[in-house]
């Protein structure tokens, strides 16, 4: 569903658009195959800043198994030569996946429309580190929410504020979307994105105009799509350095399962391919910042 949202369209056009966000993207949906039929039984700042932690290595098997997992194997450290590197001049760059060989996939989750605090609890016990992209018309109810995720290390980065299709706007809308954002996540979590993800994957010249204008300094897309017990693939299975998009969703758009639910299905498909989970932060180079 590729509709604009306004800012009083309501919650129920809320519900229904966000529905499909990542629907459009090449990256996220075309083409691929859902695998995976299982159901499960140091603070950083919004841009990244603290030191990432390994796919829940401090946290022992008991904790896993109350989540119906098994522990992730610890993620490798982060390179010292960071394999994306950040810039303020030249043409916003745009990548799918990160390239690196070691067997470590990223988890990003937009927009944030259902908050379940059973999700930051099962975060706080198992560290599976998470980029969120979140849109101001689904956080703005709650944008403490938030804060109990960005306080675990995990970025918050730039999604719109209505979650429009960007490329039917023109460059002056486009940049009230990602402006507007912008300024509304640095005031709330004290460090401005870096990174903005364009809602349904859709972005055009303009878009790369105005996120360079509005402080991003990259356009974030994604190589798999998790749905509710299994994760569409681009390629067919995954492949070292892809990077995951799921959404903040609830029993409504889960067909009655929790976020925790549609979270460890995930993890279980990462786990039985051999992978393990890394920090998106630790592997960019910001500009200006060393490595």
């Amino acid at each position: 569903m590729h509709r604009r949202i306004g800012v009083a369209a309501g919650a129920a056009a809320l519900l229904l658009t966000l529905a499909g966000c990542g629907g459009g993207g090449s990256s996220g949906s075309g083409g691929g195959t859902a695998s995976g039929t299982g159901s499960p039984a140091a603070a950083g700042g919004v841009g990244g800043g603290g030191g990432g932690s390994g796919s829940g290595a401090a946290a022992g098997a008991a904790v896993w198994s109350k989540w119906g997992l098994k522990p992730l194997p610890p993620a490798p450290a982060a390179p010292a030569d960071r394999p994306i590197k950040l810039s303020r001049t030249g043409p916003v760059p745009v990548f799918s996946r990160v390239p690196t060989t070691q067997r470590v996939v990223f988890i990003t989750i937009d927009d944030g429309l259902v908050k379940d605090p059973r999700f930051v609890e099962m975060e706080r016990e198992l560290h599976v580190p998470i980029t969120m992209f979140l849109m101001n018309d689904a956080i703005k109810d709650d944008y403490g929410y938030f804060r109990s995720l960005q306080a675990l290390g995990y970025s918050i980065q730039n999604h719109t504020l209505h979650h429009p299709v960007m490329s039917r706007l023109g460059l002056a809308q486009q940049r009230n979307e990602i402006c507007g954002d912008q300024k509304i996540l640095t005031a709330e979590y004290g460090t401005a994105p870096y990174l903005f993800r364009p809602p349904y994957g859709a972005y055009d010249r303009a878009t790369r105009e105005a996120v360079r204008a509005c402080g991003p300094a990259a356009i974030v897309y994604w190589t798999d799509t998790m749905e509710i017990t299994g994760i569409r693939y681009q390629n067919g299975r995954l492949r070292p350095g892809d990077i995951i998009l799921a959404h903040f969703r609830g029993p409504q758009q889960l067909k009655g399962e929790r976020m925790t639910a549609m979270f460890a299905n995930m993890v279980k498909r990462i786990e039985e391919q051999g992978f393990t989970v890394g920090r998106l932060d630790d592997y960019i180079s910001r500009p200006g910042q060393a490595g």
